[in-house]
């Protein structure tokens, strides 16, 4: 069930999908107010995609997971997860009395382990064989599978507005094209020797 809130904001040209840990690097004074109220509070904030293409106006919820480093000046490094996406209403200068940006939301409750569908496991399956990749958790929802093919950002922002089966169509052509270069690569491995 989605609800609106208003919350913690943190611009960045990035889109996060559920279940995804991204690094950061935090060095701007508003955005280490930030963190220190994240990790003192345990609070979740939002990163707004802050891109032209992002007409939808959506961003991602994320969770502090983990200091990584922290630098003598007051910079870290923070690994932070992302839990939802959300529609942005409204993005203020602002939270309340800090230094960092808020905004109003409405969250998308998203279903982070949504099963993909047969043809996509098996296809999936097939392209983690040919990539050599054995090391995985054997369980895959549809972002999952996102996150191992590494779309780019207008591919990510064209997952997260599908609605089903636009999401399995998108992720089924990136795994082809991933497969036929894969495929295009043994072959010139084939024939062409160096000497």
């Amino acid at each position: 069930m989605s609800y609106t809130s208003t919350i913690p904001m943190f611009p960045l040209s990035i889109l996060p999908l559920p279940g995804e840990l991204v690094p950061l690097h935090i060095f701007e004074p508003r955005y280490k107010q930030l963190l220190e109220d994240a990790a003192n509070a345990d609070f979740h904030f939002g990163i707004y995609f802050n891109n032209t293409i992002n007409e939808g106006k959506i961003g991602s919820l994320m969770k502090l997971e983990s200091v990584i480093k922290r630098y003598p000046g007051g910079e870290s490094d923070i690994i932070v997860k992302c839990l939802d996406n959300f529609y942005l209403h409204t993005l203020y200068r602002t939270y309340k009395t800090k230094l960092y940006p808020g905004g109003e939301v409405t969250f998308w409750d998203t279903n982070q382990h949504q099963l993909p569908g047969v043809k996509l496991s098996e296809q999936f399956r097939e392209y983690l064989q040919k990539r050599k990749i054995t090391r995985h958790q054997g369980f895959f929802n549809v972002f999952a599978i996102a996150q191992e093919l590494s779309l780019d950002l207008p591919e990510r922002y064209q997952l997260l507005v599908e609605e089903d089966p636009g999401r399995e169509k998108l992720l089924l052509a990136k795994i082809r094209l991933q497969l036929h270069v894969l495929q295009r690569e043994e072959i010139s491995r084939d024939s062409y020797h160096l000497n």
